[in-house]
Formats: structure tokens, C-alpha cells, sequence
């Protein structure tokens, strides 16, 4: 891969309150601070919303989105983040949990990314279904491509918009037909 620096689609979220940092938009907000202090170049933000938590967590979410610049390669930036996440407070409990801090690479500009880690893909694997990561992400890196789909950022986010289809009911027979000659 080449020793250029790369953009990274992160997504960024927080159900806690941090003892030092307060409620969890500010937790975002030091976040992206740690991310600057750790040589991350923070190259855009989108504005913080609330979503409601996916999975047994009971507390809403602030999320929010970053577009960063880096030398790190995929495997190593997936490190920093983690080691990011654990300077907020450890994750305790089950997936999709109450926690402090949750940062995840959404996408790069270097495509598709399968490490030998199934922690690590790229563009992550439920981008298309997170209307909590798609809307910030659409103020800040629209028209950026999922390379899977060809679909940009704002496409994805207005089919995660749209109302799902009931699915059809198989005609009922009609009275004649069910009847046995």
C-alpha cells in the first residue's frame, strides 16, 4: 500500500457520561481533541446528533461523523482508535451496550479493506443500515463512494430514508378454485 496520507470516514458515538468530560456530546468533542493529540489530522466534522440506541442499550446516543487524514494504514489506525476508546472508560457488558465512547472506520479512499481480523472491513459492514452514521456523514463527505455499491454517501442515506416495502400476501383463492370438482 502506498506511504501517502489517507482519508478515513469515522463515526463516532457516546450513551455515558465521562466523569472528567461530562455528557456524551462532549465526550465526542474530546474525542476528536485525543484524535489531534495523537497525530490524527481532523479535516472535517459534522454537527452531533441524537439517535436512539440499536440493541439493549436504553440510553440515547450522541453521534456525529469526522473525516481524518493519516500516514496509518487500516490495521494500525483500527489500533489507535481502539486505544482512544479505552482512554474513555473500558466497554463493559454485551454489544451494543451503554458505553463512553464507540469509534469505527466507516470508509477510506483507498476502497475496499478486508483485513485478516473479521474487526476490521472496509467500508463497515452495516454502513447502509445506520441512518445514526449515514445523516452526519452526509454533511461532511456526501459524495464519497461506498465501493461495494457505487453509491454515494447521500444516495445511501436517502434509501435508508425511504419506506421499506410491506412485502406482498399470496392472492387468497379464489372460493371456486379451493372447491373439489
Amino acid at each position: 500500500m502506498p506511504d501517502r496520507p489517507m482519508l478515513y470516514l469515522i463515526a463516532l458515538g457516546s450513551n455515558q457520561r465521562h466523569r472528567r468530560f461530562g455528557a456524551p456530546r462532549a465526550v465526542l468533542t474530546a474525542a476528536l481533541e485525543r484524535m489531534g493529540d495523537d497525530g490524527l489530522t481532523v479535516c472535517a466534522t459534522s454537527s452531533t446528533i441524537t439517535s436512539r440506541p440499536v440493541g439493549p442499550s436504553q440510553r440515547s446516543y450522541a453521534n456525529a461523523a469526522a473525516i481524518i487524514r493519516t500516514r496509518a494504514q487500516p490495521p494500525a489506525l483500527l489500533a489507535l482508535l481502539k486505544q482512544i476508546e479505552a482512554g474513555f472508560g473500558q466497554r463493559r457488558g454485551q454489544a451494543w451496550s451503554r458505553r463512553v465512547l464507540d469509534l469505527d472506520i466507516i470508509m477510506w479512499d483507498g476502497g475496499a479493506f478486508a483485513g485478516a481480523s473479521p474487526a476490521l472491513t472496509i467500508p463497515h459492514p452495516m454502513l447502509r443500515q445506520r441512518s445514526f452514521v449515514l445523516g452526519p456523514a452526509t454533511e461532511i463527505a456526501a459524495d464519497w463512494r461506498d465501493p461495494l455499491t457505487g453509491l454515494t454517501i447521500a444516495q445511501l442515506a436517502a434509501r435508508n430514508h425511504r419506506p421499506k416495502k410491506r412485502p406482498e400476501k399470496a392472492p387468497k383463492p379464489l372460493d371456486h378454485e379451493t372447491k373439489r370438482h
